[in-house]
């Protein structure tokens, strides 16, 4: 399995368009789904640090992503800018193996 790992800080006023768009079933849930191969989203919320969030994407591979991402590139620019402006700070943390 290969997770991608993202950070976000978000301000209060944004939580509820943050979270339609990067929880499970959300924006980028339903335009990842367009692979078999892509396993789920985790959305985490921080239990001390209002605001901040981690998503956990799930793939079968990196190979797996890779080709989502081959595939569907342009929807993926237009989704993440769409994005943009309900995020204070966005960062990848990494990705990693399972």
């Amino acid at each position: 399995m290969f997770v991608i790992v993202w950070q976000f800080d978000i301000a209060e006023d944004k939580i509820p368009a943050f979270q339609a768009a990067y929880a499970p079933g959300g924006t980028w849930a339903l335009l990842f789904a367009r692979s078999a191969d892509y396993l789920g989203t985790e959305l985490l919320k921080d239990a001390y640090v209002p605001g901040r969030y981690l998503t956990l994407d799930r793939w079968a591979s990196e190979d797996a992503f890779r080709a989502f991402r081959a595939q569907h590139d342009a929807d993926y620019e237009i989704v993440d800018r769409s994005c943009d402006h309900i995020t204070d700070n966005e960062l990848r943390i990494g990705a990693f193996l399972l």
